[in-house]
């Protein structure tokens, strides 16, 4: 039965077998050109570039044309006509620019009064009048080139008739006019020739200057200047809403963002700047104009417009309404009036206002927020980072008040007002929190999301940014303007129950910044300064309990904040604390039956676990202030440090496997190992520290869970302290001291391992070896005389060679490196002495040689270093 393909695969092989028919007539093509080329008989004369050989082969670039033949010179493309035309149009006009420029400059004196009025009006009038001609005729380019061309020689002219009819006018009103005079006539010329993208923004451009020029030329006050900066703003937002042509629209915007940022800063300087609040009405009134036009604007405007003048209305607003009582009181209480101001545009959620520009009025208002609380934060840091100073003199006696014990320079008295903010604020966000569900209801129209390729609203609606609005529109997107986020922006968003608890958080945390920051700013007593601390502690602990088991809405924000917070607020609390005996003891005291009771109450997880964590830390801190008021020396007090890491052992054996033992021990272990830090100075104490660390592992190792490290941890630090015990005490012959314990040590893994054949070596004989050949090592590189190293090199042959007989692993390592390092010490003398004799160059030689080798036998080497590998792992 014939195979039919699909038609798919039988289309893929016809389009090979053309293919290569195709390359074959090519190849034949390109012979028979050579062919002829080679029978034609040379040409006398041949115009340069030009090729005999090329006439019989197809156009290059079509299907089936061949390789042009050896000599080919390909003909040289032409250059686009509207490129070359753009360049001559662009040289030309730069060169009678200059030549105008020039002949104003220059060669005006040389004209009389007649002469000089029939060469300005005859150029200029003739710039003016040729692009009509050159419209008709479809000559854009040019046209273009000379109303650019004309645009100078108003400008020139204007300087012309300054400089002769009219020089001893003032320069500025000068200006005003003619930039007025010159704004009116281009738009006219623009509107009469609409074909032509130059005279309208050059009209905008123009219209820029004659009211400002004119308020400085009249000698305004800076808030007719600031109007008239903003009458401009107005006018450039008007052409760029309903202005003809986009280059006059996008120029108007642009000078407007201008004008208007520029009229803003002169109210806001003056509001700020006012004596009294009388003074801030008149910079209040200019600001909340400016307000105005921006909603004005963000009602017709597209959507990131529209957004863009919410801000703008929102800011100045606030800068107006709060300008007015900040003026009247101290300067430290004005971001409070700011902050004020600053709530109020929040009542646009219930406005009938456009949403992007009611978002943007939102916007704003969180922005003053922001800037409230970023005010708050040098004197936030400087509570929580003042007490840092105090480690360098612990219990130096107790301070008068808390700035004191701070050690903060700040000015407080200017930030009297921002307890006040930040409660303020946490008081808004808790009750956002609270009475969540009714303010979704009621900003639900805001925070709608739009569906993708839908608008807002209806087509050309006030603010939904579809093209009948004014919005460009995304290409291949239905209503959807280029700066709209689409269906990701909406799946970005977070949901109801992360803001919930985001602003449940926010309120946490400002409320116990509040009530800090409150005691610096009261500069309230020392010990009401730490007492108060330690009950802010308290409270965020049970905050952070009751939320843990609560999990409103899902969210854990709020609980996980608190757990933070508490943390940064304890340590602050236990620096603070520093300062006295007695408060140290107190705060620490109470920290650590906080930390405990909460590690009791919260549930299983992370929380209770930190919590436990949290108790163990302060435990150990008062295990170390117990020793410093014992007056003992760091070192005498480590044993001390010791009782709560060995109390952490109990505790993990009571727990066993609940999740909460492993984090509390392993904060023993720390413990432990500040005591052994205490310890390092005096080698006994440290010797005695190293066995009760030992001692504890051991200890830890009874669980079966913990054997597998415990057990290794605690035979290395007893050898570990027999040795620093041995070096305390001088011992010039170790073995003395380590072979009555190498000899049972060894007997006991040898029974160990004849019950349990399976059983490691280093565990059955590495500890009992250890003990031996490793303080014998160490004294044999300080020993002058040669029978120890002898006796020791001997030892660690005979228990390599053991190793190697019985396939143990440990008498095979431990004996191999003590023999190794024992034979370098024997041999280094000899070795130093043979390297002096040698000439310079032959180490670098040898060891380039042995590269060499490694190199050219570097898979050889691998490969036995695997199967070394490979035998001492099956090495017991």
């Amino acid at each position: 039965m014939e195979h039919v393909p699909p038609p798919a695969e039988e289309l893929a092989r016809l389009d090979r077998e053309l293919a290569e028919l195709d390359a074959r007539r090519a190849q034949l093509l390109t012979r028979r050109a050579w062919l002829l080329a080679a029978l034609r008989p040379p040409a006398p004369t041949a115009a340069p570039g030009w090729n005999p050989s090329g006439w019989g082969a197809p156009a290059a670039g079509r299907p089936g044309a061949p390789a042009q033949p050896w000599g080919h010179v390909p003909p040289k493309q032409p250059s686009a006509p509207r490129s070359a035309q753009n360049v001559l149009l662009t040289l030309g006009g730069l060169l009678l620019t200059v030549a105008a420029i020039a002949f104003t400059l220059v060669s005006w004196g040389s004209m009389g009064i007649g002469g000089r009025s029939a060469v300005l009006a005859a150029v200029t009038v003739g710039a003016l009048a040729a692009p009509v001609v050159l419209l008709r005729r479809g000559l854009t380019a040019t046209a273009e080139a000379l109303a650019a061309l004309a645009l100078v020689l108003t400008l020139l002219d204007a300087y012309a008739v300054h400089a002769v009819a009219a020089p001893d006018t003032d320069g500025l009103g000068f200006t005003a006019v003619a930039a007025a005079v010159l704004a009116a006539l281009w738009t006219a010329y623009g509107l009469a020739l609409g074909k032509l993208h130059l005279p309208l923004p050059a009209a905008v451009v123009l219209a820029q200057w004659p009211l400002l020029f004119g308020a400085w030329a009249a000698g305004a006050p800076a808030l007719v200047v600031g109007w008239a900066l903003l009458a401009t703003a107005v006018l450039d937002g008007a052409i760029a809403l309903w202005g003809k042509g986009t280059g006059a629209r996008v120029t108007a915007c642009l000078g407007g963002s201008v004008m208007a940022f520029s009229a803003l800063m002169v109210g806001l300087t003056l509001s700020v700047t006012a004596s009294g609040p009388l003074g801030a009405l008149a910079p209040g009134v200019l600001l909340l104009t400016a307000a105005a036009a921006a909603l004005a604007g963000a009602w017709r405007a597209p959507r990131g417009f529209a957004r863009a003048g919410g801000v703008v209305a929102g800011l100045a607003v606030v800068a107006a309404v709060g300008g007015v009582p900040a003026a009247a009181v101290p300067e430290g209480w004005r971001v409070l009036a700011y902050l004020l101001a600053g709530l109020a545009p929040a009542a646009v959620v219930r406005a009938r206002l456009p949403r992007n520009a009611a978002i943007g009025v939102l916007v704003a208002s969180a922005a003053v927020v922001a800037g409230a609380l970023v005010g708050a934060l040098p004197g936030l840091a400087a509570v929580l980072l003042g007490p840092v100073t105090l480690l360098s003199d612990v219990w130096s006696g107790s301070p008068e008040g808390f700035r004191s014990a701070v050690g903060s320079t700040l000015p407080w008295s200017e930030l009297a007002a921002t307890p006040v903010v930040l409660a303020l604020v946490a008081g808004l966000l808790g009750a956002a929190y609270r009475w969540w569900p009714s303010l979704a209801r009621i900003a639900a129209p805001l925070i709608a999301r739009e569906e993708p390729g839908s608008g807002a609203g209806p087509a050309g609606a006030p603010g939904t940014g579809t093209p009948e609005a004014g919005g460009a529109a995304a290409p291949g997107v239905s209503g959807a303007p280029w700066y709209a986020g689409g269906a990701p922006a909406a799946r970005r968003r977070p949901s109801g129950a992360a803001l919930r608890g985001a602003a449940g958080a926010g309120a946490a945390v400002l409320g116990w910044g509040a009530l800090l920051l409150s005691g610096a700013v009261l500069d309230v007593p020392y010990a009401v300064a730490v007492a108060g601390e330690t009950l802010l502690v308290a409270g965020l602990l049970a905050l952070a309990v009751r939320g843990a088991g609560s999990g409103r809405d899902g969210s854990a924000a709020v609980p996980v904040t608190a757990l933070v917070v508490a943390l940064a607020a304890a340590v602050s609390t236990g620096l603070l604390s520093l300062a006295s005996e007695g408060a140290s003891y107190a705060v620490f005291g109470a920290l650590t039956a906080l930390f405990a009771g909460a590690a009791v109450r919260a549930g299983a997880g992370v929380p209770r676990a930190v919590f436990a964590v949290a108790a163990t830390v302060g435990g150990t801190v008062l295990s170390g202030f117990a020793g410093r008021s014992l007056g003992l020396a760091p070192h005498e007090a480590a044993p001390l440090v010791l009782l709560v890491p060995a109390l952490t052992v109990l505790f993990g054996a009571r727990l066993r496997r609940n999740p909460v033992a492993l984090p509390v021990e392993l904060t023993g272990a720390l413990g432990a190992l500040v005591a052994v830090a205490l310890a390092v100075p005096d080698a006994p104490f440290l010797a005695l520290v190293l066995a009760l660390c030992g001692v504890l592992a051991a200890g830890a190792a009874v669980r079966p869970e913990r054997r597998p490290v415990a057990g290794y941890l605690a035979a290395a630090l007893f050898v570990l302290a027999t040795w620093v015990r041995l070096a305390a005490s001088e011992v010039s012959f170790p073995e003395a001291y380590t072979l009555p314990v190498t000899v049972p040590a060894l007997v006991v893994g040898f029974l160990r391992r004849r019950k349990d054949p399976g059983a490691s070596s280093w565990t059955a004989y590495g500890p009992g070896l250890a003990a031996t050949l490793l303080p014998s090592l160490a004294v044999a590189w300080t020993d002058p005389d040669w029978q120890r190293p002898l006796l020791l090199g001997v030892a660690a042959l005979v228990i390599t060679l053991l190793g190697a007989r019985y396939r143990l692993q440990a008498l095979l390592l431990l004996g191999g490196a003590v023999l190794a390092l024992d034979g370098l010490h024997e041999l280094a003398p000899y070795v130093v002495q043979v390297a002096g004799a040698l000439p310079r160059w032959l180490p670098p030689a040898l060891a380039g040689l042995l590269l060499l080798v490694v190199g050219a036998t570097y898979e050889q080497r691998l490969r036995d270093a695997r199967r070394l590998k490979d035998a001492l792992g099956r090495m017991r």
